[in-house]
């Protein structure tokens, strides 16, 4: 079935112990995140959403009980020009995780299909041809062991003019909003059409799309981080090795001495 972002905007409260259940979960994705450094499996998180959609606080949550050597969060921003002049993919493919390591991108590859489609950043033959490019980019990592996860992170566009107006209200988050937020706030219609062909090209079975109601920010959160939890203990061996036997030794010695 195809995806429908109307669907996804009840926007509702949640109704559970966020706190409670908050905690278990960055718990639960802290024993994920020692099963792939402990069997060597890697994993990339691409998440593509509105401006001001909870991006980074869902991000934010998430990492918050990882071990940091063994992740790395990739905030994507418009190309250099080193970048530029090189194949869209090429500042991505330098940006993926190595052996038991987690990457994730806040705004990913698919700029090339949004972003730089709506915008006229690139041809018109450029983006058509960046499908294509990009599943295959996706299953040449499926192939090579690394578990892919896009998230889609929505609101409406009242939930977004709310947010909006909070940022410019605290001079605390007025950092937060700019001008690119309101050029592509005008080009509302632009974008609806670039992500239905997005969700219709690339939700592929070996990459498919999780579309999150991000309307209630709580409720969001909880979804964002139980389906990544989810996704990724689908990769990796969720049993921990038996403990080195020469490690074993040593700490006997230690301790008997």
């Amino acid at each position: 079935m195809a995806i429908d972002l109307k669907d996804f905007e009840e926007g509702r409260d949640y109704d559970g112990d966020y706190g409670d259940d908050l905690k278990a979960l960055q718990d639960r994705l802290a024993r994920i995140q020692s099963a792939y450094i402990i069997h060597d499996k890697s994993a990339v998180i691409a998440i593509e959403g509105w401006d001001a959609s909870g991006k980074g606080g869902a991000i934010q949550r998430m990492t918050a009980g990882w071990d940091p050597r063994y992740y790395e969060v990739w905030p994507i921003a418009a190309p250099t020009e080193e970048e530029r002049v090189r194949h869209f993919l090429w500042r991505f493919w330098k940006r993926l995780p190595g052996k038991g390591e987690i990457n994730v991108f806040d705004r990913t590859w698919y700029g090339r299909v949004l972003v730089e489609r709506v915008e006229g950043f690139c041809t018109e033959g450029e983006w058509k041809r960046a499908y294509d490019e990009i599943n295959e980019f996706e299953a040449q990592q499926k192939d090579n062991g690394v578990t892919v996860v896009k998230l889609f992170m929505h609101v409406t566009q009242k939930e977004q003019d709310k947010r909006f107006k909070s940022r410019l209200d605290d001079p605390w988050k007025r950092w937060k909003t700019g001008k690119d937020d309101y050029r592509n706030r005008a080009r509302r219609d632009d974008y609806l059409k670039a992500y239905h062909a997005m969700f219709e090209r690339t939700d592929t079975r070996w990459a498919p799309w999780k579309v999150i109601d991000a309307n209630d920010k709580k409720a969001a959160r909880i979804a964002v981080l139980t389906h990544v939890a989810d996704r990724l203990e689908a990769g990796v061996e969720m049993k921990p090795k038996d403990a080195d036997p020469e490690v074993v030794a040593l700490a006997k010695a230690a301790f008997d001495n």
